[in-house]
């Protein structure tokens, strides 16, 4: 090879960096212009690196048996950005393998392909009033809530992020909350930058200003005096479960609505989204969006169920520690909880199973639930036994599970991996509520064994989001459909 010449390998690789390098100024204006989020076979491309955008698209041939080059998706990218678009997750990796291998073209014209699989959001007036936002407590949950908030700045951002309440005010607080919202030893840093700004007692975000609010207690606060009105309070504390302890925050100036990131005691309706959201009512003040755990394994468990028919079974968690545990051997009211969690396997109870019939009503009575929490600081596992009502196979469960993770309508819950070599610290960040690992999935005829992989701080977080979205009229679509 002479000096004139490039090796192929590189020479793709570069061409593949260039689109990709093109494609990310349009996926930002998109979301932030018309609150579109483009994904590739469920990966979502919002603030994306080349690099992510390139693998991302390496799941269209591990899905299909087929290529789908970075130039072959580019063209439908450019179509969507000459249009006018209302809110949408569109999977740009669907769209173009439909057209290119799929049999849709129907001898269309990209442009004209685009805009009917998109027709349901051309031209479409939004009429959604933005909704202010406050989180109640900034812990490991209502942090990353923050930071998937702020992620979605822009124009057509309906979510707004106004304020954060907290308990405390001593010298250096703001500094300190700043921090740990811009540093994450699991989840990274922050994308972005975040500046403290005393004056106006708040935390700057990539453009957020966010209000920091002391007290003691949720109905203390005068959020009007801030101007936040008509607010969804987000309350991440734990502390308050049931209607009478959430209620209180209704008595505060400002508040509509409360979304607690627990499950809740009482009435309230425990939501998993995709599974029962559409429960939720305009009427309804106080909402919980259920446990981490309830959110892997709910969306699991009805897709199985509508198709099989579940007899009954048992759910074990490998659950990683939290702050409920001690770092150090101490007192704890729960029993063995008290013991170091970085050094031991402790056994504890869950209420999962038992939750999953809130959401999923024909599910009361057949499940029971244990937990094992370990020495790992994020990512679970549940493991469902399952008695089934119909015999199967084990590559048609799989095969089901496959197709439930990329076509039906909890494709944002239920993800799927074939991966031989995949381990927990490789499913951070996931935005899944659970990913199902086929490679361990056993069967024997009416009897199942399935492992459920779930980022329980991260991926919990982003079905938050979506209950909280869905408590304030905004109706997301999946295209193509």
């Amino acid at each position: 090879m002479n000096a004139n010449q490039q090796d192929p390998t590189l020479a793709s690789w570069q061409e593949r960096q260039e689109y990709a390098e093109q494609m990310q100024p349009i996926l930002g204006k998109l979301y932030r212009n018309f609150g579109v989020e483009i994904l590739v076979y469920g990966r979502s491309l919002l603030n994306v690196s080349t690099i992510n955008i390139i693998k991302s698209h390496r799941l269209i041939r591990r899905y299909e048996g087929q290529k789908v080059r970075l130039r072959e998706s580019f063209p439908f990218l450019e179509a969507m950005a000459e249009l006018k678009l209302s809110p949408a997750r569109v999977d740009l990796g669907k769209l173009a393998y439909g057209y290119l291998f799929g049999g849709k073209s129907d001898d269309l014209s990209i442009k004209d392909y685009v805009k009917r699989e998109l027709t349901d959001i051309i031209d479409r007036e939004d009429d959604i009033e933005p909704r202010d936002v406050v989180l109640y407590g900034f812990g490991r949950i209502g942090r990353l809530l923050a930071r998937q908030l702020i992620e979605r700045n822009g124009a057509n951002n309906k979510m707004r992020l106004r304020a954060i309440v907290v308990r405390g005010g001593r010298d250096g607080d703001l500094e300190k909350r700043a921090s740990l919202l811009r540093r994450d030893s699991i989840h990274g840093q922050f994308n972005g930058s975040i500046t403290v700004d005393h004056e106006n007692q708040s935390i700057k975000a990539n453009g957020t200003n966010i209000k920091v609010i002391y007290s003691d207690g949720p109905d203390q606060v005068d959020y009007t005096q801030y101007g936040i009105n008509n607010a969804i309070v987000i309350d991440n504390t734990g502390i308050w479960k049931d209607e009478a302890g959430l209620g209180l925050h209704l008595k505060s100036k400002g508040v509509n609505k409360v979304l607690l990131t627990a499950p809740s005691k009482g009435d309230i309706k425990n939501i998993v989204f995709g599974v029962n959201d559409s429960d939720i009512e305009d009427s309804d003040a106080i909402v919980s969006a259920a446990s981490c755990t309830t959110n892997a394994i709910t969306p699991v468990l009805k897709a199985v169920n509508d198709k099989y028919g579940i007899r009954n079974g048992h759910v074990e968690t490998v659950h990683s520690y939290t702050n409920d545990q001690n770092l150090i051997d101490n007192y704890h009211k729960a029993d063995r909880r008290g013991r170091s969690a970085p050094l031991n396997m402790v056994i504890t109870s869950t209420g999962a199973a038992k939750a999953v019939a809130k959401a999923l009503p024909e599910m009361a009575g057949k499940l029971t639930g244990n937990a094992i929490r370990v020495p790992t600081p994020n990512v679970s596992m549940a493991i469902m036994n399952l008695n089934l009502e119909k015999t199967t196979s084990r590559d048609e469960l799989n095969d089901f599970l496959r197709d439930t993770a990329l076509h039906s309508e909890l494709v944002n819950q239920i993800d799927y991996t074939a991966s031989t070599e995949i381990v927990s610290s490789d499913l951070v960040g996931s935005r899944h509520a659970g990913v199902v690992d086929s490679q361990a999935t056993i069967v024997d005829e009416d009897r199942a064994v399935l492992y459920v992989w779930y980022d329980n701080e991260f991926g919990y977080s982003c079905q938050v989001v979506r209950v909280a979205e869905a408590m304030a009229g905004l109706k997301v679509p999946n295209l193509p459909k």
